[in-house]
């Protein structure tokens, strides 16, 4: 047998025992997982925390933003000044 021939082979669907929608007993006392209700890992948030923290930037982004801003034009307006001058110069 070839690899891609096992490959292929493998990757065959396994039938399922029991039919997915078979009804379960009319005894059954335990409930399944997905019924089962789920606990939050986390406390919620307060609605308005929440909301404050989705409306506001943190503080060292914005200030990273304003001088990766500032530099990149500093540095555009050189190589602007560099192509200026080099041009005038022929």
């Amino acid at each position: 047998m070839s690899q891609r021939e096992t490959l292929h082979s493998e990757a065959e669907p396994i039938e399922a025992t029991q039919p997915s929608g078979a009804a379960e007993p009319s005894g059954a006392a335990e409930p399944t997982e997905a019924a089962a209700p789920t606990e939050p890992t986390e406390p919620a948030l307060a609605p308005t925390k929440l909301r404050r923290m989705e409306s506001k930037f943190p503080r060292g982004l914005v200030i990273r933003l304003i001088a990766y801003l500032f530099v990149g034009h500093l540095f555009a307006f050189f190589v602007y000044l560099l192509f200026v001058l080099g041009a005038r110069n022929q």
